[in-house]
């Protein structure tokens, strides 16, 4: 079993704040859209988002900061307890806690507005944070500075945590800001984009030799262990110890919204060299984690089951990765139950697809949000059907169901009946045939509900077949 590293997240805390809605008209007022709001949320941003993604991982974390003492504060502390994160926030009243909302509509930002306070923080602000550092360093497996240039981490601050933190042989993980990176002196890394780098070096990064000379100049320039420039849809390149370039391809499918995504690199790669991983790998399980969470909307998460879900999606066609083993629906199930979606489920032999099957799928998907179908493995189908079947094997019968827009995961089962995979799954809804009137339906113990959907006259497999033969 994986350890449980233990994360201090020193920086700038602030909500995300979203309004949900609709656009259809311009106002009257003004050549602008008018945005009916429908809902809203907030989340942790800035380096709550950073909290928010390793807290997702598993991590153990402590979050240092000084925030403002007012509303947005209270808002922001009971986000925090609703993660069981460790405080150590310094309230103080001549700063606003940063909120930033963003009106969206279509699953795009229309607007943008920020309520916050961006000045340093005070000398007094500074000092309690230092001493409370000092006094809970040798806790920790790794130190996260978050800078979004908001205030708390001023040059000294950073300098000294960097300072103390190797005191301690503990490595330091900057997500920069600003164009002056000395103040970052000692860290074990940092996490600039392409472009933050260009200004940070003065060099323009346009080929493999200029990103060489742009991680010596990041190097040099803070003395860094290990040099570091995220490169968007390029992926992640560091420069080792050996001053060769060493690069991680991205691995997002679908970019849906890349809000956050720098959130969650740094989250990602302190969790993976907290647990004592190398930095190669740990390289690749960021890339990894940032490929899920570009696929969603708003500053979102990762956790370690979606990671692994989605690693092994890489190695399959997009159908293929819909067919899923005992485990892996497992992990599936957990996800989606945690994003509230209805889960259904039903299950069968679908030899030889016909229209029947894919109307009576059709109608299955209707109950709810995800459905799940059990296929019968070859063995189980010649125990129910005899040695001459099935017509089509287990693999392209999963194939071609895992390639209806209906079918959302298939999984096969070798058992007589599919009642540990029902256990396994827990569906909201059990699916069955109207053949099925008046008799008992294998899980329907377990399911929440039972819906029976009637078959279109004349069309089965075993009709298919008779007509095969005939032509014969």
């Amino acid at each position: 079993m994986v350890k449980k590293p233990k994360v201090l997240v020193i920086g700038d805390l602030m909500i995300d704040h979203y309004l949900w809605g609709d656009t259809n008209r311009i106002s009257p007022e003004a050549p602008v859209q008018v945005v009916n709001i429908k809902n809203e949320s907030s989340v942790l941003g800035g380096a709550g988002n950073v909290v928010n993604n390793l807290v997702s991982l598993g991590a153990e974390v402590t979050v240092m900061s000084v925030i403002g003492d007012d509303d947005t504060a209270v808002e922001l502390q009971g986000l925090l307890d609703k993660l069981d994160v460790k405080q150590f926030l310094i309230l103080s009243e001549n700063r606003k806690t940063t909120k930033k909302s963003r009106i969206i509509s279509s699953n795009q930002q229309i607007v943008r507005y920020d309520n916050e306070t961006i000045e340093a923080i005070d000398y007094e602000s500074q000092k309690a944070i230092i001493i409370k550092a000092l006094e809970i360093i040798h806790n920790f497996d790794i130190v996260l500075l978050s800078d979004y240039g908001k205030g708390v981490l001023n040059d000294e601050l950073i300098s000294k945590m960097i300072f103390i933190a190797n005191g301690a042989k503990i490595k330091v993980l900057i997500d920069p800001k600003g164009e002056d990176y000395k103040k970052y002196a000692g860290a074990y890394t940092l996490t600039p984009n392409k472009k933050e780098a260009q200004l940070a070096t003065g060099i323009e990064i346009k080929d493999d030799d200029s990103l060489k000379e742009a991680l010596k100049s990041l190097r040099d320039i803070a003395l860094l262990d290990t040099p570091m420039i995220t490169l968007s849809e390029d992926g992640i390149a560091i420069l080792d110890n050996k001053d060769n370039v060493i690069k991680k391809p991205t691995v997002a499918r679908e970019v849906y919204d890349v809000t956050g995504a720098g959130d969650t690199v740094l989250a990602s790669l302190g969790y993976s060299l907290a647990i004592g991983e190398n930095i190669e790998d740990s390289l690749e399980f960021a890339n990894l984690a940032a490929g899920v969470v570009v696929g969603k909307i708003g500053s979102a998460t990762a956790t370690i089951e979606e990671i692994e879900e989605y690693k092994s999606s890489l190695h399959k066609s997009s159908i293929e990765s819909h067919i899923k083993t005992f485990d892996e629906i497992s992990n599936t199930v957990k996800r989606l139950k945690k994003q509230g979606k209805k889960i259904v489920f039903t299950n069968g032999c679908f030899d030889i697809l016909h229209r029947g099957h894919v109307s009576y799928l059709d109608v299955a998907k209707s109950f709810g949000d995800v459905l799940i179908l059990g296929l019968n493995s070859d063995e189980s189908v010649k125990r129910l059907k005899g040695e001459s079947r099935p017509i089509n094997n287990q693999d392209d019968r999963g194939y071609i169901l895992a390639a209806l827009e209906s079918v959302d995961y298939v999984v096969n089962f070798s058992q007589d009946t599919p009642y540990e995979l029902i256990k396994l799954i827990q569906p909201d809804i059990l699916v069955k045939g109207a053949d099925y009137e008046g008799k008992e339906v294998v899980g329907s113990d377990i399911a929440k509900e039972l819906r029976l959907v009637t078959f279109i006259d004349g069309k089965s497999t075993t009709k298919t077949i008779e007509q095969i033969n005939n032509l014969n």
